[in-house]
């Protein structure tokens, strides 16, 4: 019996390593620092901002089309900043697409949406040029893979 019950602890030690393992592994990294500033960078499909939020700021919303958001802000605050934003993406095959950055204010955050088109399950990486507060310029590079809704 006490074997018994050692082998199931055994296994379900096992199991719950493997479930963990393979969590971290889906983990997106969202954010890059760079000196005292966080950039914090999303894609996401345009069905996501409400139809009132898409009238007041003009954008577009429809089954093919995402935004790139990217924010900046200091690493020991909350506070967004303005920043010079500007990029493009391309595809497996290297078509490229520039990517024209609207800057949104929102109380105390300032965030950079880009719409871009999109073909279902399309993978595309993102090269964003930014110029910080301080007037560095740093690169952020990531890749995402999109999905129709």
């Amino acid at each position: 019996m006490k074997r018994l019950f050692a082998a199931f602890i055994s296994v379900a030690l096992l199991l719950w390593a493997a479930a963990a393992a393979a969590q971290g592994a889906k983990t997106i990294e969202n954010h890059q620092n760079f000196g005292d500033y966080r950039v914090t960078y999303s894609v996401f499909n345009s069905d996501f901002i409400s139809p009132e939020i898409a009238r007041h700021y003009n954008l577009v919303r429809a089954a093919d089309r995402a935004f790139v958001n990217i924010s900046v802000s200091k690493k020991d605050g909350t506070e967004g900043v303005s920043a010079g934003v500007s990029g493009n993406a391309t595809n497996l095959i290297q078509q490229s697409r520039n990517l024209d950055f609207q800057e949104v204010r929102d109380n105390k955050a300032v965030y950079y949406l880009a719409p871009f088109r999109f073909n279902d399950e399309e993978n595309l990486t993102f090269n964003i040029d930014l110029v910080l507060p301080d007037g560095s310029t740093q690169q952020l590079t990531f890749r995402r893979q999109l999905h129709k809704n």
